[in-house]
């Protein structure tokens, strides 16, 4: 049997103001926008398509050359060579950290050339130095993908270069942001330089594309893209007090549109909800019923504070149900998760956090094992007496 419990909590009476948050209407095509602080996704808008990424999928060919980082298959001093095929980027045109035949560039440099200069050229130099090719790097970042939470995404080269079947989704360019910023802390700094040259080389083409990195926001981070199929792209991520977010969006008709579209989008998320704890570690939410137990109930509470992003205008209550299998078997142990708080927001998806046992509760004595068995069995073959 399930016990579905549904109340409104007094706890969280505090975070009452004066009208739901009005959904953002953004002028993108798709957008995913996330709350890292409190795990809140905040606009959802197409984020599940697969479209094509441009510039944005280095994002991934960045991760893998992070990843040789960490596992110590490359340094930041080991070099690499640059094929034609790389120095055939620059010829096509686009993004390019000016790279010739005969250079050696480091992966530090590597690393600046694809995050600021966004250089389609050290994408390929990556792709050969770490897999031999472009399509077996290609091939590795595909298969790479859905282990680092990416369901929506393959690629067909390191560079986000126009090709059929290279495809990111919002929603997946947004969780590779977020793990380049909570897997690599070393390195993302990187992403918040305005300006890089490689051996004076690029004075054109030296800035950092992100435009809202000079804005005063909290921007730093992390890559922008554009094609004439994709439009202009970006994913961002700002910090602003205790809270980061993080947001991808693309399909936008302009640079100008791009700058001005992530700028809103900065703002909405940092103005237009704040962070509240609606539950306190220890403190009793509810209780579930124990069966058999030295105890016929155990109270339920979050093992650590429970903070929630709220729309700063909200007319309603909070709402919560606490869910649990029960009535629960003894012994239960304390600490243990046995049930789930799930919070309800206006405009915001649900938020589901273990509940666990406030306290030990150990199997009843015979006595009262007996009187409950018989009282089953009386209920049961000679139904419950009158009332």
């Amino acid at each position: 049997m399930s016990n579905r419990l549904r109340l409104v909590l007094t706890l969280l009476a505090f975070v009452l103001a004066a009208l739901p948050a009005r959904a953002f209407e953004t002028a993108a095509t798709a957008a995913w926008v996330y709350d890292m602080t409190t795990g809140t996704v905040l606009m959802d808008k197409n984020a599940d398509q697969p479209v094509p990424p441009a510039s944005m999928s280095k994002l991934m060919t960045i991760n893998m050359l992070f990843e040789a980082l960490k596992d110590g298959r490359v340094t930041m001093d080991t070099t690499f060579a640059v094929s034609d095929r790389a120095v055939q980027m620059t010829r096509d045109g686009g993004s390019t950290m000016m790279l010739q035949h005969d250079d050696r560039p480091t992966v530090e440099e590597l690393i600046h050339g694809m995050i600021i200069n966004s250089g389609n050229d050290a994408c390929v130099v990556v792709a050969e130095g770490l897999a031999g090719t472009e399509e077996a790097f290609a091939q590795q970042m595909t298969q790479r993908g859905p282990a680092i939470g990416l369901t929506n995404s393959t690629f067909v080269n390191a560079s986000g270069w126009p090709a059929e079947g290279h495809r990111m989704s919002m929603r997946d360019l947004g969780i590779l942001g977020k793990r380049l910023i909570e897997e690599f802390p070393e390195y993302y700094p990187i992403f918040g330089m305005t300006e890089y040259s490689y051996k004076d080389r690029s004075p054109d083409n030296r800035f950092n594309r992100n435009p809202l990195l000079d804005l005063g926001i909290g921007a730093d981070g992390l890559k922008t893209g554009h094609t004439s199929e994709a439009g202009y792209g970006l994913v961002g991520s700002a910090k602003q007090g205790d809270r980061r977010i993080i947001f991808a969006i693309t399909g936008l008709p302009s640079d100008k549109a791009r700058a001005e579209e992530a700028e809103r989008i900065v703002g909405w998320a940092f103005r237009q909800f704040s962070e509240k704890t609606v539950a306190k570690s220890g403190i009793r939410v509810a209780e579930a019923e124990v069966h058999l137990g030295d105890a016929d109930t155990v109270g339920l509470v979050p093992a650590e504070d429970v903070k929630l992003l709220v729309p700063a205008l909200v007319q309603d209550n909070l709402t919560a149900e606490v869910v649990y299998n029960g009535p629960l078997i003894a012994p239960v142990i304390k600490g243990s998760a046995v049930a789930e708080l799930i919070v309800h927001a206006p405009d915001l998806p649900d938020r589901r956090v273990p509940l666990v046992a406030e306290a030990d509760v150990g199997k009843a004595g015979f006595l009262k094992r007996v009187t409950t068995a018989g009282k089953v069995l009386y209920d049961q073959y000679l139904g419950a007496p009158a009332s």
